[in-house]
């Protein structure tokens, strides 16, 4: 299998220049002008078009269950919505619930829903639901196996969140091990307890959702995190960052000498919460946690990005139909499955409303939806740039397309999108994995089954 990209504009997270790539053996062999492949070799002309590396979404979830039903992905559909747009790595957050089966199992289970499924490479975050010597044993074993990642939850109480006893052992380990942890930080018993109070009070509809875990509530979390993670010396990544309070404390935290980094969500770039406060409960369509947040923060964030204050930029995708299943929170808000289904759109989104405005430049989406996700989480530079013996994971954009999103034309399994209707100026004309063309010009024409497992060194001792 060859594989030639000529005439385009290469851009990676420190520079930019007009060459040739040559892939052969899954790998890229040559960068360079002018050059020749066996007659064999596939082709593309990337003339008029940027070449970036494969994206990176740091941040999905395809096996959820929510309350007794499940999100619509399967690894299948994920995959090839996220290589149509662009994403030919995913990391896949495991989330076992504290008194599920051990957490060994539960890594195992998710890596046979992957494989032989998945048409994109993927790896996993190990949730720690609970911590105690048997947990201890397990995720270093996890670890050994190619897993260089935890992740916590400081919200969720009795579900999957952990105590502070808990948090402080996991951290310790993690350091030990060299593995970074990312957490999603809010303080559960505010939520909780919130939630209780508005509900008794009558509010009931997706509108109230924000208001039971507001920005604060989110910055505690962040700062209680960043505590213990300076006790420790422990490497920590705060995934889906919302507002301004909340970067500020990460932002505090890095400056006294804490190792954090920072992840935004393309919904809360371009969504706000006004979006869960349309009529007839269509708000369900856009309730997530931490909630879509005030439009204000739109500027602090790209403002961010713009200065790489905030590493990676993911989605939390997390696909449940309105109908039969966001349904389920009518006449209560905690009861409406959580999430947006963003997979396929990340790219173009991030694109469309950062480049084409003017918000970020080329080489800094490159860095935000790609390179960083690929050093932080130990992929570097098998994934997330272009360099002789990188993996042959590119994508070809079209900058001059232009176009609309539907959920007529999407491949994600969910029945609504929450950007319908939406322009989108640029695309990818064609993306490959490790060397084979697997999307072109919105179609999946790649091999389910062909992604992989891609094992991970730790790297943050």
């Amino acid at each position: 299998m060859s594989l030639l990209i000529k005439n385009g504009r290469i851009v990676t997270a420190g520079e930019q220049y007009t060459a040739d790539i040559y892939c052969e053996g899954e790998q890229i062999t040559r960068i360079g002008a002018k050059l020749e492949a066996p007659p064999k070799a596939t082709i593309v002309d990337a003339k008029g078009k940027y070449v970036f590396p494969g994206f990176i979404d740091p941040h999905v979830h395809v096996y959820l269950p929510f309350m007794g039903t499940f999100a619509k992905d399967t690894h299948e559909t994920a995959s090839k919505a996220a290589l149509v747009g662009g994403t030919t790595t995913i990391i896949e957050m495991i989330c076992q619930a504290r008194n599920e089966q051990p957490l060994a199992d539960g890594f195992e289970f998710s890596l046979k829903k992957a494989e032989g499924k998945s048409a994109c490479d993927f790896t996993f975050h190990q949730t720690v639901s609970r911590f105690d010597k048997e947990c201890e044993d397990q995720l270093t074993e996890i670890v050994k196996k190619g897993i260089s990642s935890f992740k916590i939850f400081l919200a969720y109480k009795g579900a999957l969140g952990i105590t502070d006893e808990e948090l402080y052992y996991t951290l310790r380990l993690a350091k030990k091990l060299g593995v970074i942890t990312t957490a999603h930080c809010e303080n559960a018993d505010l939520v909780l307890e919130s939630q209780k109070k508005l509900l008794a009070e009558g509010k009931t509809g997706p509108e109230w959702h924000y208001w039971s875990r507001p920005p604060r509530v989110q910055a505690e979390g962040v700062h209680h995190l960043m505590t213990f993670a300076e006790t420790h010396d422990a490497h920590c990544y705060v995934v889906h960052t919302s507002c301004e309070e909340s970067l500020q404390e990460a932002l505090a935290a890095a400056a006294r000498g804490v190792h954090v980094w920072t992840e935004i969500l393309v919904e809360y770039l371009v969504l706000d919460k006004s979006y869960a406060e349309l009529p007839n409960f269509e708000g369900a369509k856009y309730v997530m946690s931490p909630p879509l947040p005030d439009k204000k923060n739109q500027e602090v964030f790209w403002n961010a990005l713009r200065q790489r204050f905030v590493s990676t930029v993911g989605t939390d995708h997390a696909p449940f139909d309105f109908k039969g299943q966001k349904e389920m929170g009518r006449g209560d808000f905690t009861k409406i499955p959580n999430g947006i289904p963003a997979l396929e759109d990340r790219v173009n989104l991030l694109y469309t409303h950062g480049v084409a405005e003017g918000r970020i430049d080329l080489s800094t989406f490159v860095d935000c939806a790609s390179t960083q996700a690929a050093r932080l989480f130990g992929l570097f530079p098998r994934k997330g740039t272009i360099a002789v013996g990188s993996d042959a994971d590119l994508v070809v954009y079209d900058p001059d397309y232009r176009g609309k999103i539907s959920q007529k034309t999407m491949l994600m399994n969910v029945d609504y999108s929450a950007f319908e209707g939406w322009p989108i100026k640029g695309r990818p004309h064609v993306v490959t994995v490790r060397g084979e063309i697997a999307a072109k010009d919105g179609k999946f024409v790649g091999t389910v089954g062909r992604g992989k497992l891609v094992k991970r060194d730790p790297t943050h001792f």
